[in-house]
């Protein structure tokens, strides 16, 4: 209360506030996904190019998944991929095959169909994931009508780096994503890919508030003798900048995401059951079941049965027909690690905080790996002398599963930001005592509001080195706070608006190396 203001004789009430400000901590676990969607559309709303929030899977399934037809129809497919069957002279040296009547079939998408986002969601929020971002840049494209040569790394030509690259942009707009993700950028070209890549990093420097979880192209089918050139092309391809805002992981990774029932006989030879009925019914072995099947499908009488009762029975009566089934639904759940990671990250971030390395732990989900990596095999990855973009690499170990085994950014030559919990950390400090300290924009630069700021962010650091995120015996030594005359600020400072705070840290750091040392020593008794 202004006592100045007062003129009329009488008795005034003047409230102090008991408490000043406080530090509210920002959110660090919110990724944005940017990719294609089988739709975004709700209430005659298009929300294509929209960043949109979503803080469950079912706020996703209203808004970019394509609405059920009612029963008896089966449920919408969401997602499609095409596969095919190609007759090979002999056994195939690259990629997934079968042997079907003494011949080998090669089994290759239509790289056209193949898509990583809707998967990718699910990976997450059956990691633990909550809060998100969508940004839709698209429904899927048309099918090619032909799989791709087998072995070949897919490139999908309806993934459009300009589509990704918008979608990219429009998250300047947003303050609160903490992650940018886009799994479907390793189904461009190796080219194309880097310059989306060296973009996200170059935004999340920028914005300073997310960092970017790249995937790698050829971590879904790793060549086991020459693996380490996708490595390569990857470290050569993400550029120079913002490098400890990234962070990479190796390889993908197959999930149970998609299950049997996922996928039919709609999903072989684009539908055209002339080409599966051979495979299934071949001439020198026919198999009447499946031709009454197929003739039923293609010519219903009476009352005709869903697409799901038909594909039953034909796994019901062919062999051959379920283990095309299986074949496809292995290679249609080897997902980009991308999504399952920001999960896993938000799990640990809830239970812990952002300091906690989201490494030695497992992800939901994950079933197998393409490749295995040794030991030896990470320590290339993990350590590279020359470029120094450490890849996180994923790893199964005997008794314990598929761990995430490396906690590392891109910039792994760097003792600052070498570990992604000490990059995450430092964003989520940074933001919230920037979100905080604008109540005091315009305040007086005098020692009062000073005394006030120092008081509020050391506050909040108290508490965060209580939880465990900054190291030090004592509070002293694991933070300071500076601002004032003399200390932070000079005279110009104050008469040109600056109030300059100076804040220190101790961000703990995870124990990547532990050395046990054994030495023999002598009996000192019998």
């Amino acid at each position: 209360m202004n006592l100045s203001t007062i003129k009329s004789p009488g008795v005034y009430i003047n409230e102090i506030n008991g408490f000043g400000n406080s530090v509210v901590p920002v959110a660090t676990a919110v990724p944005a996904f940017i990719g294609y969607t089988p739709q975004a559309m709700y209430e005659g709303k298009s929300y294509t190019n929209v960043p949109t929030k979503i803080t469950s899977f079912t706020d996703f399934q209203a808004i970019f998944m394509l609405p059920d037809p009612p029963a008896p129809a089966d449920p919408a497919k969401q997602y499609s991929p095409q596969y095919y069957l190609v007759a090979e002279k002999s056994q195939p040296e690259k990629g997934d095959y079968m042997l079907i009547d003494g011949t080998y079939y090669s089994i290759v998408p239509d790289p056209n169909t193949i898509y990583y986002l809707y998967n990718s969601i699910r990976l997450f929020f059956e990691n633990g994931g909550s809060d998100a971002y969508i940004v839709s840049v698209g429904s899927y494209g048309d099918q090619s009508g032909k799989g791709m040569t087998p072995g070949d790394q897919i490139v999908n030509p309806n993934v459009q780096l300009n589509d990704l690259m918008n979608g990219l942009a429009l998250l300047k707009n947003e303050q609160e994503p903490t992650m940018y993700i886009c799994p479907e950028a390793t189904l461009l070209s190796v080219e194309n890919n880097g310059t989306l890549m060296a973009s996200m990093l170059l935004q999340a420097e920028e914005m300073q508030t997310a960092v970017a979880i790249l995937d790698i192209i050829g971590g879904r089918n790793p060549d086991p003798v020459m693996w380490m050139d996708d490595i390569t092309a990857f470290r050569d391809n993400t550029g120079a900048n913002g490098l400890n805002y990234g962070t990479a992981y190796y390889p993908f990774v197959g999930t149970t995401i998609m299950q049997t029932s996922d996928l039919d006989y709609t999903n072989l030879f684009g539908g055209d059951l002339k080409q599966l009925q051979p495979l299934l019914s071949p001439a020198d072995n026919p198999n009447p079941t499946v031709e009454t099947i197929i003739g039923n499908i293609e010519n219903p009488s009476g009352t005709p049965l869903t697409t799901s009762q038909y594909n039953n029975s034909l796994i019901a009566a062919s062999k051959t027909y379920s283990t095309i089934i299986n074949h496809v639904l292995t290679d249609a759940n080897m997902l980009p690690p991308s999504g399952g990671m920001a999960g896993v990250i938000t799990v640990t971030d809830n239970e812990v905080g952002p300091w906690q390395a989201p490494a030695n732990t497992s992800m939901v989900g994950a079933a197998s790996l393409p490749i295995k990596l040794s030991e030896s095999q990470q320590a290339g990855l993990n350590v590279d002398a020359v470029s120094g973009k450490s890849i996180n690499a994923i790893r199964f170990f005997n008794g314990l599963g598929i761990l995430i085994w490396g906690a590392r950014t891109l910039d792994g030559n760097s003792q600052d930001w070498r570990y992604l919990s000490v990059r995450r950390t430092m964003n989520f400090l940074e933001q919230s005592c920037k979100l905080a300290a604008q109540a005091y924009v315009f305040a007086p630069n005098d020692k009062n509001t000073w005394e006030a700021v120092k008081t509020m962010i050391g506050s909040f650091l108290t508490s965060i080195w209580k939880e465990g995120g900054l190291q030090g015996a004592t509070p002293a030594a694991a933070f300071s706070v500076e601002c004032g005359l003399g200390s932070t600020m000079t005279s110009d400072d104050i008469l040109n608006g600056f109030m300059n705070v100076t804040i220190k840290v101790a961000v703990v750091r995870p124990a990547e190396f532990i050395v046990l040392t054994f030495q023999q020593q002598q009996a000192t008794s019998s």
